[in-house]
């Protein structure tokens, strides 16, 4: 484990590959990949339906983190203020997948309530397997928040 005592700058190049917080970019990479791609392969329905923020917070925070993954695979993560971004960024994604996790499983039971046709059926699992990994992916976000804090607090 890379060590994230006073004075250490934040993990840059392969070594982002052996730093607790910095683990959590591939596993942000997949559960936000899921939820975009089945959120995408719902039917949207004619009533107030908030999938479109759905859609926003899953591409948002995919391509922020791809950048943010970017940035600290070639370096250029050694400033002062990085340690703050990196735990600023990271809480503002666990507010945004938090409500759209939220929002989309409030959609998803009133589909549920309203599941009589076998084609609804496959969008309401598809929505149920949608909301595990938005919930699934604030987890993850969360934790990468609190371990960044930590480092933060240690620089």
């Amino acid at each position: 484990m890379a060590s994230t005592t006073s004075g250490d700058v934040l993990p840059s190049g392969g070594s982002i590959f052996t730093s607790i917080p910095d683990l959590f970019f591939i596993p942000e990479f997949v559960s936000g990949g899921l939820v975009w791609m089945l959120v995408a392969s719902t039917d949207l329905f004619p009533s107030s339906n908030p999938l479109g923020w759905v859609m926003f917070v899953s591409v948002f925070c995919f391509v922020v983190t791809t950048v943010w993954f970017f940035i600290f695979l070639c370096g250029a993560n050694q400033g002062s203020i990085w340690p703050s971004l990196d735990v600023g960024y990271h809480f503002v994604a666990v507010v945004f997948y938090l409500s759209a996790a939220v929002e989309l499983a409030s959609v998803t039971l009133q589909i549920g309530q309203a599941v009589t046709f076998f084609d609804f059926l496959k969008i309401y699992r598809l929505d149920i397997a949608a909301v595990v990994m938005s919930f699934v992916a604030t987890l993850l976000y969360f934790l990468h928040t609190i371990f960044s804090a930590i480092r933060w607090k240690r620089s």
